[in-house]
């Protein structure tokens, strides 16, 4: 894996929710990390937001990298025409294989899951074990609610303020390419 060809890692809802801003713009992350060149790794269903953002890469010829743990193969129904399909023994293995996978994290609108995936990334974060740029696609803002929490924890004295400086919240795809863009090529050149 190399940071010309990234490859981004995308958290999401196995469900669409009850936006439509929030399928389209799965859809158009989907289109934009093809288009980009650059490679979508994520859980492997075909549902909700995971497979919409899948099927969106896959439309515009982009490559997809799926991690899915063997009791969700059924409930998630696990998409075997990836262009990487892995599946694990369980939820942990999972997201450990989608972050080692990865140079950047996206979080789209979910649920419990998502949370999870979200603070495991961040958490790994805030120790220093890694450095990799974490972002919340904030759809019709959808993520208000976390980053005021996030913005709590701190106030309340339970993190540092560099804790907010983690998580770069952007407000749609556009931005979100943008801000990558950058920051891939920021970690590329200090790579170097």
């Amino acid at each position: 894996m190399t940071l010309q060809n990234p490859s981004i890692c995308v958290f999401c809802g196995s469900r669409d929710g009850t936006r439509p801003d929030y399928a389209e713009a799965a859809d158009a992350l989907g289109h934009a990390l093809a288009e980009a060149g650059w490679q979508l790794v994520y859980g492997a269903g075909d549902v909700g937001l995971m497979g919409r953002v899948a099927r969106a890469a896959q439309a515009s010829g982009g490559r997809t990298f799926g991690v899915i743990p063997v009791h969700l193969l059924d409930r998630e129904v696990g998409k075997r025409d990836l262009s990487t399909f892995i599946v694990t023994e369980n939820m942990h293995e999972r997201k450990k294989v989608m972050y080692m996978n990865s140079d950047a994290i996206v979080v789209l609108p979910g649920g419990a899951g998502s949370l999870d995936e979200f603070f495991e990334v961040l958490t790994w974060r805030q120790l220093g074990l890694h450095a990799k740029p974490i972002y919340l696609l904030n759809t019709a803002g959808f993520w208000n609610p976390l980053s005021a929490l996030i913005h709590h924890f701190i106030d309340e004295g339970f993190a540092e303020p560099s804790l907010a400086a983690y998580v770069r919240v952007v407000p749609d795809v556009p931005a979100l390419m943008a801000d990558l863009r950058e920051a891939l090529s920021c970690r590329r050149l200090s790579a170097e």
